[in-house]
């Protein structure tokens, strides 16, 4: 039987001393490329920004990390790396989905924007025009999935991520969430290479079947999970939702521009809240601006909050009621993009 000594994070700081960079050949702790290490059960989960941009390299680096980890004393390390892969076989096979058309980013700059609400409604709605669907929840601190399509929080997905899991379904669409997973009494307190573990997972050991759209609802900003799920999936293209106001749209700016910077299209611009508070247009404006199509807007109305914290998402409790039918022109307007 083999036995494992306690790994730290001390030591594994040390043995990365060890590692050379594979182009410059200084070791990665001293060119400031380890990010993140996390030590769960003797566990390590590494975190490193990219450097180089052929996969083979990587892949020789990753190798190496973990074999130097490992030997160590850590019963298994996972090395994931930030920054987006350009090119190679290998590479698109492994951001692939299997069965899997097309994956939908639904994005925000900020919090607050009820973007959640956009990415249910764009599902079910996506359902409505008769296309099979899928709904990540990747907002891992904050996953809202579960309660906006009415789940119950003591019911969980069968099968383990050593083989696949599978997805729950609500009003005809299989979902995923960390909120299956976790007490719901008790926040959720990773660091990053966690999230990226289980980002991956949901991707790759989650048997979604086959999906026309599978929509992902990521956390607000422009930080590693939104770079983590450009790197490891073929994205179709990101729906960006924003309120009216100038507050909303300087950080919604940030995220069209990161999308633009991992090359990954945008769809369009959704403004949610338009109304009497939140005053209108700014969304379409912004769309304008950067020159890329403006879906529609979603007033801001009691109905819509009410259904979604009731379980019943809108589109799936009113489907023939006006703002219903808004969140089915967003959808098919995302359709023709997407042909």
């Amino acid at each position: 039987m083999t036995t494992f000594n306690k790994i730290t994070r001390e030591k594994v700081l040390e043995c990365l001393k060890q590692v050379r960079e594979p182009v410059v050949g200084e070791d990665i702790i001293s060119l400031g490329l380890v990010r993140e290490i996390e030590i769960n059960k003797n566990h390590a989960f590494l975190h490193l920004e990219s450097s180089v941009e052929d996969p083979s390299l990587q892949e020789k680096l990753r190798l190496t990390i973990v074999q130097a980890v490992r030997g160590a004393g850590a019963s298994g390390c996972e090395v994931h790396f930030s920054g987006k892969p350009k090119s190679g076989v290998n590479v698109q096979v492994l951001r692939s989905i299997p069965g899997v058309k097309h994956v939908i980013a639904v994005a925000s700059g900020k919090g607050g924007v009820g973007k959640s609400t956009v990415a249910v409604n764009l599902a079910l709605a996506l359902k409505q025009h008769g296309a099979k669907v899928g709904l990540l929840d990747a907002d891992i601190y904050g996953p809202n999935i579960p309660i906006m399509l009415g789940i119950p929080t003591e019911k969980r997905p069968e099968g383990n991520f050593e083989t696949k899991i599978l997805p729950l379904e609500a009003h005809g669409v299989k979902a995923i969430s960390i909120g299956f997973f976790a007490n719901p009494e008790q926040p959720v307190i990773w660091r990053g290479p966690l999230l990226h573990k289980i980002l991956e997972q949901f991707l790759h050991r989650v048997d979604w079947g086959g999906l026309d759209y599978l929509v992902v609802d990521l956390p607000p900003g422009t930080g590693d999970v939104q770079l983590s799920l450009s790197q490891w999936v073929s994205l179709s293209g990101a729906v960006v939702v924003t309120t009216p106001q100038e507050v909303a749209l300087s950080d919604v700016r940030k995220a069209v521009a990161m999308f633009r910077q991992i090359e990954v299209p945008i769809l369009g611009v959704v403004e949610n809240m338009t109304g009497a508070i939140f005053g209108k247009g700014g969304g379409e404006k912004m769309a304008g601006v950067f020159q890329i199509p403006f879906l529609g807007d979603i007033p801001l109305e009691a109905q819509v909050r009410e259904c979604g914290d009731s379980g019943l998402p809108i589109v799936a409790g009113y489907p023939k009621s006006p703002l219903s039918e808004r969140f089915l022109k967003i959808a098919e307007a995302v359709r023709k993009v997407l042909k």
